[in-house]
């Protein structure tokens, strides 16, 4: 049988990294979120640092057909990979590394465009974690010792900054219920809430 992989997009401070270790735990399998980084650095020759730096950030311009012909650049030393602008190359060295991913584990994928990366591959099951934006603010001002009012500052330019990246590299809109198969509030059923449903969805679906 397939590998069943889970993503997850997140707004900024409602809890992504906590459910995705969570959920990762309660199934034995391992949890990708910076680490992908890491992994998509080793692969491409490319040093950590370029993929942090550049990680999720939006870009002003992108070659999308390179994109929709599904990473098909022909390995990171053709002359269309070497040509392209170093934001490009992160995105598609991202993307290659997902799908590697994918085939060899079950796992779960934390951001990363990982909902589009396989958007054909069967048993992948695709989840957006949203709370309210108080709780997000109230959230990160403990966990970063910031003011209530710089906390709110920072979740809200990061969801920017998230939803213009995804919108643009995918052909879908971040945040909406039709871009994903399940949108859960964290903020309402908490950590341990969001992983009991994504299995239950998860349990729904082999039974059909």
């Amino acid at each position: 049988m397939s590998n069943y992989i889970y993503t997850i997009g997140r707004e900024f401070g409602s809890g992504r990294k906590d459910i995705g270790v969570a959920l990762a735990k309660r199934l034995g399998i391992k949890c990708y979120d910076k680490e992908l980084l890491a992994e998509a650095a080793k692969q491409s020759g490319f040093c950590t640092e370029i993929f942090e730096n550049h990680d999720e950030k939006p870009t002003n311009s992108f070659l999308y057909s390179l994109v929709m012909d599904t990473y098909s650049f022909g390995g990171y030393s053709s002359a269309p990979f070497l040509d392209m602008p170093l934001n490009h190359k992160v995105f598609l060295a991202q993307f290659d590394t997902i799908k590697k991913i994918a085939e060899k584990e079950s796992c779960v994928i934390v951001g990363r465009c990982a909902d589009y990366a396989l958007a054909d591959r069967p048993n992948c099951i695709n989840v957006f974690i949203h709370a309210d934006l108080d709780f997000r603010s109230e959230r990160i001002s403990k966990k970063m010792n910031l003011s209530l009012n710089k906390a709110r500052d920072m979740v809200q330019k990061n969801d920017k900054q998230r939803a213009s990246y995804y919108n643009y590299y995918t052909s879908k809109k971040w945040g909406s219920s039709k871009s994903y198969d399940i949108t859960l509030d964290s903020s309402r059923i908490g950590v341990e809430g969001c992983v009991d449903m994504i299995l239950a969805y998860r349990d729904h679906l082999k039974k059909k």
